[in-house]
């Protein structure tokens, strides 16, 4: 049986799977963070449902990288106050742009 990060490795090598994983990159590495913290915490899926006031199920889903699940701002909070974490979210500068989003130059004007 392959271990995970053989996988892993044998997966990226494939171009279209590591453009993929790139584009994901964000939401895993958050993903690893939430786990992260509930193992820190010594908190099983039902403890921090019992918690925020949801189910266990419901926490799984928020655990999964199953991309069908959003959980609201809101949830997040809950879950991080039950981990003993706060969220912090920010915009960072990722690269210059020349148009807004409506298609104008910046600086443009009616």
């Amino acid at each position: 049986m392959l271990s995970h990060r053989t996988l892993r490795a044998r997966a990226l090598a494939r171009p279209e799977v590591k453009a993929e994983y790139e584009k994901l990159k964000t939401e895993f590495a958050f993903l690893d963070q939430i786990l992260a913290a509930r193992k820190a915490a010594g908190l099983t899926q039902a403890e921090i449902a019992r918690r925020i006031g949801t189910t266990q199920s419901a926490v799984a889903r928020l655990e999964s990288a199953s991309g069908k699940y959003l959980p609201s701002l809101a949830t997040l909070h809950k879950y991080a106050d039950a981990v003993g974490c706060r969220v912090e979210i920010r915009l960072i500068k990722g690269r210059d742009l020349t148009k807004r989003s409506n298609g104008r130059a910046a600086g443009a004007r009616r």
